[in-house]
């Protein structure tokens, strides 16, 4: 697996892994909630890192000392690629939807524990996040 800079022609499998994750694991949006959501992902900066095994299977977003974002396509969730992406960075910080289970468990047990909540997301909707972090 290779670990490198993403590039513009990455753009769409960015967005689709995205798509693939949050419907795998974000059980609690609906398919208006996730339509809603990739505009946003879109228009992420392409300042990212993605997994490739050949072609982008993962990506992590990181902004100082905090992942901003970490999806897996789930095609290939539990073989490490979301692992290897968070070695790339040293972010003590992470949010993680309280009602994404699969999340909370891979952040705990990279040693990511819960040091607040909110009742709504960054974005001012009813989708609560955990404020994880990771003792470095």
């Amino acid at each position: 697996m290779e670990i490198r800079p993403a590039r513009p022609e990455d753009r769409d499998a960015v967005v689709r892994i995205w798509r693939r994750a949050v419907e795998a694991t974000h059980h609690f949006l609906t398919p208006a909630d996730v339509d809603a959501l990739e505009p946003e992902v879109r228009a992420i900066p392409l300042g990212i890192l993605v997994a490739c095994d050949p072609g982008p299977v993962g990506w992590i977003a990181t902004h100082e000392d905090r992942i901003e974002a970490l999806f897996v396509d789930p095609d290939v969730h539990g073989r490490g690629v979301g692992t290897a992406l968070l070695a790339t960075t040293s972010a003590t910080h992470v949010d993680v939807n309280e009602q994404n289970p699969s999340g909370r468990v891979f952040y705990a047990a990279r040693g990511f524990v819960p040091v607040g909540r909110s009742e709504l997301d960054g974005e001012g909707r009813p989708f609560p996040l955990l404020h994880l972090r990771r003792p470095g």
